[in-house]
């Protein structure tokens, strides 16, 4: 079950961060402004976390092959429909809602199931699958560059669609319902959704991850700017993305006798306190150790979150509960940069985009501090 939640997030988190290589090629291929095709990520970004709670519901409640075979018809159909258009608009349905919806089914219903099927090896399970969301970053863009080099945007879109039916037909045949928890182990969904400790935390993720996002935006210009070429400069992203997946690996053999919540609250810290070495050291040496340290602590809390709701609310309706918490992910997508853009506008200072990520990071920390298990 690991492995599946490995090559699920592998697949979903490789497609969704290609579309950077498709940005040119859409724009001359269906004659649309940028803006148009940059509405195309929007929707689909919003698609997948919106679809989180949903397909997280319906694996709970009809297990996971169901949503997955779902997940499975919406994102290769999605993607073999966009493959074959001739205007932009159409792809907002095949592209946005149908593929963006099916990966948020597919990364959710079968990284929550992990949660019931382990129990002495949870987090090592969970990290594993949460690493598999780096491989895919690291591996599938590279891939999509070289075969929209070879074969055109529609070739390599195809191209998703086939890896995409490779990957999600095994799942649908592997996958299997977990064993259903003890009734009296776990909080009950709405009193889980509404209680203090899902807000806290719920709070901290979108906090948090707009301070995430400020460096994933805005680190290559960063370094440009200090005089770094653009090439050099790229690769602080790939680092950052490296690094979390030590994190999300590591974390599963880590013990600590402070428990999940202690290893979750020092990786959130870890990650406010490493924009300190961007806003205090601008140089590319320790720009490289900024990205390495805020990977390790990103990949670390990503790997941590399902093991942490488990501790705080128990294993049942996990998928549900990662569905409504992973929308805070896609509250922070759409403010973190604007307010990192909006402060630097008004100052003429990057420096200020960087300490504008500090300030969230913190505040996310602060949020969780009161958190403890049940």
């Amino acid at each position: 079950m690991a492995a599946i939640g490995f090559a699920t997030g592998f697949l979903v988190f490789g497609v969704l961060y290609s579309f950077g290589i498709f940005l040119e090629p859409l724009i001359a291929g269906f004659g649309a402004s940028r803006s148009e095709i940059s509405a195309l990520y929007a929707i689909s970004g919003s698609a997948f976390y919106l679809a989180g709670p949903v397909g997280g519901s319906l694996g709970d409640k009809h297990g996971p092959r169901f949503t997955v075979t779902l997940a499975a018809l919406l994102m290769v159909g999605g993607l073999a429909a966009t493959a074959c258009l001739s205007s932009v608009w159409p792809a907002y349905i095949t592209y946005g809602l149908a593929m963006g919806a099916g990966a948020g089914c597919a990364y959710i219903s079968t990284f929550a199931i992990l949660g019931s099927w382990f129990e002495r090896s949870r987090t090592r399970a969970l990290s594993i699958a949460a690493a598999g969301t780096g491989c895919g970053m690291l591996v599938i863009p590279p891939a999509v560059a070289f075969l929209v080099g070879s074969v055109g945007w529609r070739g390599a879109m195809l191209a998703l669609a086939l890896v995409s039916a490779a990957v999600l037909g095994p799942c649908v045949v592997l996958v299997r319902t977990p064993p259903k928890p003890p009734a009296d182990r776990s909080t009950p969904l709405g009193e889980a959704l509404t209680s203090r400790s899902f807000l806290l935390m719920y709070a901290s993720w979108v906090f948090g991850t707009m301070a995430l996002l400020v460096a994933i935006v805005f680190l290559p210009a960063f370094a440009i700017n200090e005089g770094t070429d653009p090439v050099t400069a790229s690769w602080l992203v790939s680092i950052l993305g490296g690094a979390s997946i030590f994190g999300r690996l590591g974390i599963g053999h880590v013990k600590t006798p402070g428990g999940t919540i202690l290893l979750y609250k020092i990786a959130v810290l870890l990650m406010a306190v490493s924009y300190v070495i961007w806003l205090l050291h601008p140089s590319y040496a320790w720009l490289v150790v900024f990205a390495a340290v805020l990977g390790l602590a990103y990949g670390i809390r990503i790997a941590l979150v399902a093991p942490v709701m488990i501790v705080l609310f128990g294993p049942a309706r996990l998928g549900v509960l990662l569905g409504s918490f992973f929308t805070a992910s896609g509250i922070a997508g759409f403010a973190g940069p604007m307010i990192a853009s909006g402060v630097m506008d008004i100052t003429g200072l990057q420096t200020t985009a960087v300490l504008s990520a500090l300030v969230m990071g913190t505040i996310g920390f602060v949020l969780i501090v009161p958190l403890k298990a049940r």
